[in-house]
């Protein structure tokens, strides 16, 4: 059975991305689809990276990171890329602890300032 392939704008519409996004993952090497003419067509490998693209981008990861993780798996394999994973994962748990130890003051300073301000209104 043949290898399912979406073109360009069904790739677009499956993902929920910007043509000029799909443009600059391909730009920056994270997607490589196969070009037929001017056509692109995107088989499962490439499907593949994009739901771990997008996941990566979900929890913040930057894309250069993500490219490099990726690569791990073309070069070294899964269990390289797994364990390069787990570090990103924990640099990047650090970092949104940190983001929300940040918000959590922003918040209650706020909060703070509003509750002062209505008790002199009173």
């Amino acid at each position: 059975m043949a290898e399912p392939r979406l073109s360009f704008k069904e790739m677009c519409a499956k993902f929920d991305v910007t043509p000029r996004t799909l443009r600059y993952y391909e730009y920056i090497e994270l997607l490589s689809p196969e070009r037929v003419g001017r056509s692109r067509f995107f088989g499962a490998k490439e499907l593949a990276r994009m739901t771990l693209i997008l996941r990566g981008r979900k929890f913040g990861f930057p894309l250069e990171d993500i490219r490099q993780w990726l690569m791990i798996y073309e070069n070294e394999g899964t269990e390289a890329q797994m364990r390069t994973w787990i570090e990103l994962a924990d640099r990047q748990l650090e970092e949104l602890k940190e983001q929300r130890r940040q918000l959590d003051d922003t918040v209650s300073e706020l909060q703070s300032l509003r509750d002062t301000t209505d008790n002199s209104l009173t």
